[in-house]
């Protein structure tokens, strides 16, 4: 509880060896007492508390005084706050986002320390903030715990670790908040020291800022937050595509064909690639999607050119087992900034009809109804299809093309079939609604083709207008 209610007396000289002068103050009418050995140490003392309550700082009612005074009295470190922290949102948080807040805090962390000496060296700092400070694990009682409480971890990780909680920051200290400007420099390089990706550096800050506010606002350390005080901008990221190197139809066709020539593996993740590019899925999506989530026309002549649709309402994004629940290693999740029970319904051609048809027929479903899934068994890992997309990349593009970041990496393939959609006219906000996108996200991804396709849109305006005249 706080007051504003404050009366302090002038210093007292008493009956006393020891501490022979005292300051004495009334807090919301309740008497607080300190002595001391010289009246110069007690002019100092009064004049701090005079000076706080002329700053209209308020008091503590339960110790006697001003605010700032008890909030560096009982300051945690940055280190033991940002343990407190990462176990908080770990129960409430996805295993991407747990990964994502101990990437941050392990950059973070190291900056916030009064010195270097005898630091431990990068890697293995880093290791055993990545990998124990703030990663959480159940102890024998089953209780979630750090990491490094519940399991015994090596010499030179317990070592790091007490270097680090012997020299970190404390909390208070960032009431001053030029000692951030470090922070936000680490933050926006990569480990040899270049500049991260922008989105990179974004989500990292994002991350901090978090945690700052939680910092302030509901843990009240600091009086306000010292990110909003420093003149410091963050990289700007406009997240719009490069269609230089998206696939066209064409050559994303070629590439999935190349995909099925590399041998039974090649074979079953032919309609995995299929769903990538003509349905647009996220591969996190593709990897979860299940025969019940398609609806296929009649297998018959007739119905040969139909279309069909798919309700992608699941994703399995990867991620190390150490942040799952249920030690895999990738996560079980909605889709992407949408509830837990919400789908979207993608409508699928008649090729990607044939190609998930022909693959049930061929392979059938896991025991979780999935149709697709690793040589292993499991969820299909980002390993396998990738390097069988660099296979197909080599064996379709030429010598020069493969050195360009040309249909690089999978993903563009959902690139490659949103950019067609809106080559093909469908209207924008049904691309966005069959993507997984908000309108907003799909202007600044898709910002470059949808500007093409506003002069189609002018000259049909344009002959309407004739018409009318």
């Amino acid at each position: 509880m706080q007051t504003f209610d404050v009366r302090i007396w002038s210093v007292r000289k008493r009956n006393s060896k020891s501490a022979p002068y005292q300051v004495r103050w009334l807090v919301n009418g309740k008497e607080f007492q300190e002595p001391f050995i010289t009246k110069t140490l007690a002019d100092a003392r009064r004049s701090q508390l005079v000076t706080a309550t002329k700053k209209g700082e308020p008091f503590d009612v339960g110790s006697g005084v001003p605010v700032s005074e008890l909030r560096e009295a009982t300051s945690p470190t940055w280190y033991e706050h940002a343990c407190a922290y990462a176990l908080m949102k770990w129960p409430r948080s996805a295993a991407k986002h747990r990964a994502s807040i101990a990437e941050s805090l392990t950059i973070a962390i190291p900056t916030l320390v009064t010195t270097r000496r005898g630091a431990p060296n990068r890697v293995t700092l880093r290791k055993a903030l990545y990998h124990w400070a703030f990663r959480a694990a159940k102890n024998e009682q089953g209780e979630l715990v750090r990491r490094h409480e519940a399991e015994e971890p090596p010499a030179e990780i317990r070592a790091a670790l007490a270097w680090i909680a012997a020299n970190s920051r404390r909390v208070a200290d960032l009431e001053n908040p030029d000692l951030l400007r470090p922070t936000l420099e680490a933050l926006s390089l990569l480990l040899d020291g270049t500049p991260a990706a922008e989105n990179t550096a974004r989500r990292k800050v994002m991350v901090l800022s978090n945690f700052l506010r939680y910092t302030v606002d509901e843990k009240g350390l600091l009086p306000f937050n010292p990110l909003k005080r420093l003149d410091w901008t963050t990289p700007e990221a406009d997240g719009e595509i490069d269609f230089r190197y998206v696939p066209g139809p064409a050559l994303a066709r070629s590439l999935i064909s190349a995909v099925r020539r590399q041998g039974v593996r090649g074979e079953h993740l032919e309609a995995f690639f299929g769903c990538i590019y003509y349905a647009a899925t996220r591969p996190s999506e593709a990897a979860a999607l299940k025969a019940a989530d398609f609806v296929l026309p009649p297998d018959t002549p007739e119905h040969a050119d139909d279309w069909g649709e798919v309700r992608v309402e699941e994703s399995r994004p990867e991620v190390g087992s150490g942040w799952t629940d249920d030690g895999t290693p990738y996560d079980k999740r909605g889709l992407k900034h949408r509830t837990r029970k919400a789908y979207r319904s993608v409508p699928i051609p008649p090729v990607l009809v044939r190609m998930i048809r022909a693959h049930i027929a061929t392979y059938g479903v896991a025991k979780d109804g999935r149709i697709f899934w690793g040589a292993r068994g499991g969820r299909v890992p980002s390993t396998e299809y990738c390097a069988m997309w660099a296979d197909a990349r080599a064996d379709v593009l030429t010598e020069e093309e493969t050195e360009t970041p040309l249909a690089e990496v999978p993903r563009l393939l959902r690139s490659a079939g949103v950019s067609l959609w809106i080559k093909a006219g469908v209207d924008p906000v049904e691309v966005a609604r069959r993507a997984g996108h908000s309108v907003a996200v799909l202007f600044r991804f898709y910002a470059r083709i949808l500007r093409g396709q506003q002069a189609v849109s002018n000259q049909k305006i344009d002959t309407a207008l004739a018409e009318g005249a």
